[in-house]
């Protein structure tokens, strides 16, 4: 894609988000779903996080991950969805231009940062299921920090990398942005400058942040899908595979959701079909990942409910003494 140069170019101080719809009557129902949905993604995290955290059961490596899943889905879905929330309060729905800096930088960080948090929990699966013996010694402390410092270091770089590049740029004194947050390619198509070698930096960078922690996974899983297959206890092929199926879900879910936006023909694309598809694994996938995991894993729940209790057996010793 290729710009030309305007003679005169105006300086940009703003951008003006077109949201979801311009729907008026859409504005007021889409403002309660959202929030009802954001709020259950924080109390859904943060609840993850303080769990994992306080419980001592739940020190082990795989809540560990679970625990900077949950942070990463609070991150990126916190850095849109409150903005998004107020523009559909507001008559416009402008953003500035170091605000909108701000927004697209953190969202890459916590995005890229799920990307290989989701494959060391896989890698976690495949030492656990088929290197039983030696999982201690494998999954040890100092590794599961650096299997979580090295994506938040990586995509900290990324991020920091691509914004700035692109925000050296010049703007066509257009500061419309069809899009409900800022995001690279609804920024590019109001820039005035020659993009090819942006598109092709984040095309490279994109792809191989993708393809590198989807094969991971992928190659884990197979691993782990032999190791299930020679196990001759039927019990076990089931324990085996109970301790997967929560990250399975989350993994086809978010996997799913963005190779169905890369992966589709430049003339499939439709910014509806584009917003919806983003609205998904922005706002949809943080709210059901702790979801799934508290659904579908016993020692979660387990925990919850020890906690409440706890919690209500304080609050009836308090008030008897009160």
């Amino acid at each position: 894609m290729v710009k030309h140069n305007h003679t005169a170019v105006t300086k940009v101080t703003e951008f003006i988000l077109m949201g979801i719809t311009d729907n008026p009557g859409l504005q007021a129902p889409l403002f309660g779903l959202f929030l009802v949905i954001y709020l259950v993604t924080v109390i859904g995290n943060l609840g993850m996080v303080i769990l994992t955290y306080l419980d001592s059961k739940l020190h082990t490596p795989m809540y560990f991950f679970l625990r900077h899943l949950s942070i990463t889905d609070l991150g990126y879905s916190t850095v849109i969805a409150p903005k998004m929330l107020v523009n559909f309060i507001v008559h416009k729905n402008t953003i500035s231009y170091n605000w909108c800096a701000t927004q697209l930088a953190f969202f890459e960080i916590f995005i890229i940062s799920e990307l290989f948090i989701l494959s060391a929990m896989a890698y976690d699966r495949y030492v656990a299921i088929c290197k039983p013996l030696l999982y201690v010694i494998i999954m040890a402390e100092k590794v599961l920090w650096v299997l979580v410092i090295v994506p938040y270091l990586y995509s900290t770089f990324v991020s920091l990398f691509l914004t700035i590049k692109l925000f050296k740029l010049s703007f066509c004194g257009s500061n419309i942005i069809s899009y409900f947050y800022c995001d690279c390619i609804p920024l590019m198509s109001i820039l005035c400058s020659d993009t090819n070698e942006l598109e092709l930096i984040i095309l490279i960078f994109s792809g191989c942040n993708l393809l590198f922690s989807l094969s991971i996974v992928l190659i884990s899983y197979m691993f782990i899908l032999v190791a299930i297959l020679r196990m001759n206890s039927r019990e076990g092929r089931y324990k085996a595979f109970s301790t997967c199926s929560s990250h399975l879900t989350v993994v086809i879910v978010f996997y799913g959701t963005l190779l169905f936006i890369y992966l589709q023909p430049k003339s499939s694309h439709t910014l509806a079909i584009d917003k919806m598809a983003s609205v998904f694994y922005t706002l949809v996938i943080p709210m059901l990942n702790p979801l799934i995991y508290s659904l579908r894993n016993k020692e979660v729940k387990d925990t919850l409910k020890r906690t409440l209790a706890n919690r209500c057996t304080l609050y009836s010793l308090s008030y008897h003494f009160l």
